[in-house]
């Protein structure tokens, strides 16, 4: 129920050979990304739909996928590739003289990177008018919707569930935590986001979180195990950080096998940590289909999509959509989220957080 984000540290480092200069060439020819899209051509180029890193249980994006093709008279062979949002970047450039890539997923703070790195049309649907600046790029890329970073337990395992940052530096949780590494994944870095602010810091200071998982690490409290529903269901990483709503999709799915799980937001704080939809500047031949599906993903429709998966929407954080009460269902109580702030996330540069957790909590 999670989108695995399995990176490499190549790819990261890869990145920054990469440059905007580099990627003028290619096969988006003379195509016209700034013109609106063909809607008539949108049902064709969508037939056959490869995507990286934006899989159909990620956040409810299959059922979104279907219903902007069936808006269009057409059915999508949606296929996707696992990658990790600095992975997607060094693959659509990678690709740029045989596009095969479509859209991704990314990690917002990975749009501004996107942008520059010249991979993303200068494209932007009129839906993204109503986005606050920091939420959408000049073009090519929006935010779509938010998880807060939270503690995902299975009470069968651990019977006293810890409530915030501070009590995971506990003895008792010894060996029981699993995360995901941010030198390789979005989600891992949005955790190291969420426990700077939590822990006292900012966009413009995350030296808390380097010192807190340096703690946690030196405590042996990280778990060697892969972070998992499975390792999740046999209690072998019983406690783990993840976006709530995926942690919502896992105790949902353990429930069905008598696995009692706990979602739990961190009472000393934690972040709403956007995800966008990117998509491929080389790709002009499915450019009709690619601008059309960036404005969907911000109709009311899209954007009930991704609630009733338990993901909130960007625009009902924004104050800018009322859900029905059935779109809500699965989101935990809004009291959960007293602690949660909102932050421009895209002040952040990923790359130097892969760097800074290499120097300052693995060296």
């Amino acid at each position: 129920m999670t989108k695995h984000r399995i990176g490499i540290a190549v790819a990261a480092s890869s990145l920054l050979v990469l440059t905007a200069c580099g990627s003028q060439a290619g096969a988006a020819g003379d195509y016209d990304w700034k013109a609106a899209p063909d809607t008539s051509k949108i049902a064709e180029q969508g037939k056959n739909l490869p995507t990286y890193g934006l899989a159909p249980d990620w956040a409810n994006y299959g059922e979104v996928v279907k219903a902007f093709c069936a808006k269009h008279q057409g059915t999508c062979a949606h296929e996707d590739t696992d990658m990790s949002s600095s992975e997607e970047i060094v693959k659509f450039d990678a690709e740029k003289d045989n596009p095969i890539g479509t859209a991704s997923d990314i990690g917002l703070m990975w749009g501004p990177i996107a942008e520059a790195k010249g991979v993303v049309p200068e494209y932007l649907p009129p839906s993204a008018g109503k986005l606050k600046d920091w939420q959408k790029g000049k073009g090519g890329w929006v935010a779509t919707f938010v998880g807060a970073p939270a503690f995902v337990v299975n009470t069968d395992k651990v019977t006293n569930p810890p409530k915030s940052w501070q009590d995971l530096l506990k003895p008792e949780y010894k060996g029981m935590i699993a995360i995901k590494a941010p030198t390789s994944s979005g989600t891992g870095q949005a955790m190291v986001v969420a426990a700077a602010v939590a822990n006292g810091g900012s966009v413009d200071d995350l030296a808390p979180a380097y010192d807190f998982f340096k703690k946690l690490k030196t405590a042996g409290n990280l778990s060697q195990a892969k972070m998992s529903e499975e390792m999740l269901e046999k209690g072998e990483a019983p406690i783990q950080i993840n976006y709530d709503f995926n942690g919502l999709a896992q105790k949902a799915a353990l429930k069905a096998k008598n696995v009692n799980v706990e979602v739990i937001i961190p009472s000393d704080g934690s972040i709403w940590a956007p995800s966008g939809l990117m998509i491929n500047k080389y790709n002009s031949a499915k450019g009709d289909f690619l601008k059309g599906f960036l404005e969907y993903v911000l109709t009311d429709e899209a954007q009930t999509l991704f609630a009733k998966f338990g993901a909130r929407p960007i625009r009902a954080l924004n104050g800018d959509l009322q859900l029905p009460a059935e779109a809500k269902a699965n989101w935990l109580p809004e009291e959960s989220y007293a602690a949660v702030k909102e932050i421009e996330i895209t002040k952040i540069n990923p790359e130097q957080i892969v760097a800074d957790w290499e120097a300052k909590v693995l060296a």
